[in-house]
């Protein structure tokens, strides 16, 4: 049952339930609302603290859910349940998206971040890699035979075709083929590369 509240000024004012009022405040009565707001906001403000947690914000939510109560006013239904029900029921819902609305933004705001950060670039560390690369690459090189080792030169380093890397050298095309297929297959074993 709705508990009587004060309805109009003074200490002689007649009491009145929240139903009736909330009735007024759907016809847009102000001095209904001005005592629903009295009864209800310190109830809605309690629930919305406890799920805001932020003393600011849950001020702010309470606020939004008594216009909300003002608005809808004329939906409310007494067969569904009291005033103070239907009054909680909103603050609640307020407060929850209140709470995932500030979680979204965070969330939000931390992938923003998450995809600005950027490994700083290693100029040193760079060069020391590449010149490890190279040196390795040069020593396997020196493991290739002749032949191999100009094909592959040729091929990779110069751009050329397999038809061009014969006619430089000066061998047959299937040959070419064959060394700088057994080059790149010691070279790959040497780089220590898994296929």
């Amino acid at each position: 049952m709705n508990r009587p509240i004060p309805f109009g000024a003074g200490p002689t004012a007649d009491r009145v339930d929240l139903t009736e009022v909330m009735q007024k405040v759907a016809h847009g009565d102000k001095q209904a609302f001005s005592a629903l707001y009295d009864a209800l906001a310190p109830l809605v403000f309690g629930i919305v603290l406890k799920v805001v947690r932020d003393r600011a914000q849950s001020e702010e939510v309470a606020q939004e859910v008594m216009i909300d109560l003002w608005r809808q006013a004329a939906r409310y239904r007494p067969d569904a349940g009291s005033v103070t029900t239907w009054a909680a029921t909103i603050a609640h819902r307020r407060a929850v998206d209140r709470v995932r609305s500030a979680q979204a933004a965070t969330d939000r705001e931390n992938a923003q971040a998450a995809r600005e950060h950027t490994t700083a670039y290693d100029e040193v560390a760079e060069q020391v890699e590449t010149r490890l690369e190279s040196e390795q690459v040069r020593r396997c090189m020196r493991g290739l035979t002749e032949l191999q080792r100009q094909a592959v030169t040729l091929a990779y380093y110069r751009g050329l075709t397999y038809r061009e890397v014969a006619e430089a050298l000066r061998t047959p095309l299937p040959t070419v083929k064959t060394r700088m297929r057994d080059g790149l297959v010691r070279l790959r074993d040497c780089m220590g590369v898994t296929a």
